[in-house]
């Protein structure tokens, strides 16, 4: 067996005098991530939630809306977890409150 063969078949001694490394700086590049993914995708998240259930809590009558399947409607009747919407002059359906994408006009 040659001298580089052997070399490669052992492990990596430590250097004496040399310092440990610390295990703590293994965990620095994990931290990094996760605090990067917090403020990237996280944290705006929520606060997209928040504006979303802030605009459902002031939903009224008469509002124009837009609901995640794309029908625009007029709100008729606005209750605890549904509204009833007019999609055309005798036509009204009633969805569930959080299916309400955005207002367009009041």
């Amino acid at each position: 067996m040659n001298n580089l063969a052997y070399a490669m078949s052992q492990p990596p001694q430590a250097v004496p005098g040399a310092p440990a490394p610390n295990p703590l700086a293994g965990l620095f590049p994990i931290v990094l991530i996760f605090v990067i993914f917090y403020f990237l995708l996280i944290r705006p998240q929520q606060k997209q939630q928040k504006e979303h259930r802030q605009m459902l809590s002031k939903l009224g009558k008469n509002d124009e809306v837009v609901t995640n399947g794309g029908i625009h409607g007029t709100v008729v009747n606005v209750d605890e977890d549904t509204v009833t919407l007019r999609v055309d002059d005798n036509t009204r359906i009633k969805f569930q409150k959080n299916t309400i994408s955005y207002i367009k006009k009041k």
